[in-house]
């Protein structure tokens, strides 16, 4: 046979085994799903999308937080991808539906760890390998890293261990601990929503139309008239409890026929945090830093300064009443 009939041949056939690996990861990634127990019905994949973080660091979206869903799908996904057994055999398409699939398991997981957090019932490990999979028992202490630390950084729920090298676990709020700045004193759920609405708010030039918000809510498995398993009812959510508690504005847009409306950060939202820290938040969830964000970062800075000149003021009026005080004398009066 011709030397270029064999590597005619020969390539042919990498490319059939590529896609039969391929193809064959599909297969068990349907099959799991479609077999996999779950430890709650009230726990079901049509919830897994519905973390705030994740929807900023997976899912594509027609507004200006696009900018923000690009960045982890490449050096984070990447290093978490190092360390897996025969990496270097897989083609890169089947490592790539590899890393969604863990991304996607620790999804679940964190669904899991929020309903149980919101039951009051206990977190046990073998209800969590179960959710897993057998199949990823070995990347299990991975996929709960993953899942703690989205809530942790959403919720403010930290994730402890009831006894050291025990099988059970349980969530712990942060509230009386820290501040830092992240809406957490608004308490669950509704921190974990605020703030990346406020995130997409920002991006979007500081106001976001009800529609760019509700595409945006449908990434994280919102939907308009539909109950979530953790948020509630999502429009009363947003348009009575966090308007009424002056997180949101939510207003008509001038001069609009038929009537839009648009969400603004409400006066509390400002007092709250800032810019920046939202910023900070939008950036952690995407390993990356905030000046990644050139303009907004600017944005941010101008911000921030804006801020500490009227604090600045206040300091430097303390202090003028303190040494004006402290030059009059105990007997001294001011009066003749």
């Amino acid at each position: 046979m011709p030397r270029g009939q064999k590597s005619k041949l020969r390539a042919r056939e990498k490319r059939r085994q590529a896609k039969d690996e391929t193809q064959g990861l599909k297969n068990a990634q349907a099959a799991e799903e479609k077999g996999a127990p779950s430890c709650s019905s009230s726990v079901s994949e049509d919830a897994v999308p519905s973390t705030s973080a994740a929807a900023f660091s997976q899912k594509p979206t027609t507004t200006a937080a696009a900018g923000v869903s690009r960045k982890k799908s490449g050096k984070g996904a990447k290093s978490r991808g190092e360390g897996s057994v025969s990496t270097s055999k897989i083609p890169p398409s089947t490592e790539s539906a590899q890393r969604d699939l863990l991304t996607k398991k620790a999804g679940m997981l964190m669904q899991y760890l929020l309903y149980k957090y919101k039951m009051k019932e206990p977190i046990m490990k073998g209800e969590m390998l179960k959710i897993v999979n057998k199949r990823f028992n070995k990347r299990f202490p991975e996929i709960l890293k993953k899942a703690s630390e989205r809530v942790d950084l959403v919720f403010g729920l930290e994730l402890k261990e009831v006894k050291p090298g025990g099988n059970s676990y349980t969530l712990v709020s942060k509230l009386d601990v820290t501040n830092n700045g992240s809406l957490t004193s608004l308490g669950f759920p509704k921190n974990g929503l605020l703030m990346p609405l406020l995130g997409v708010i920002f991006l979007n030039g500081n106001s976001a139309s009800e529609e760019e918000i509700w595409e945006f809510l449908n990434i994280l498995g919102i939907y308009e008239g539909k109950k979530h398993i953790i948020f509630g009812e999502p429009q009363k959510l947003i348009t009575q409890d966090l308007v009424q508690e002056q997180y949101l504005e939510y207003r008509q847009v001038p001069g609009s026929d038929p009537p839009h409306y648009q969400f603004l950060w409400g006066p509390q939202s400002l007092a709250e945090t800032s810019k920046m820290k939202v910023l900070e938040f939008l950036a952690k969830v995407n390993d990356t830093v905030p000046s990644a964000f050139p303009s907004h970062y600017e944005e941010a800075l101008r911000d921030e300064e804006e801020r500490s000149q009227p604090r600045a003021a206040t300091r430097r009026g303390a202090a003028a009443n303190i040494h004006t005080c402290s030059r009059v004398t105990p007997g001294s009066s001011s009066f003749p």
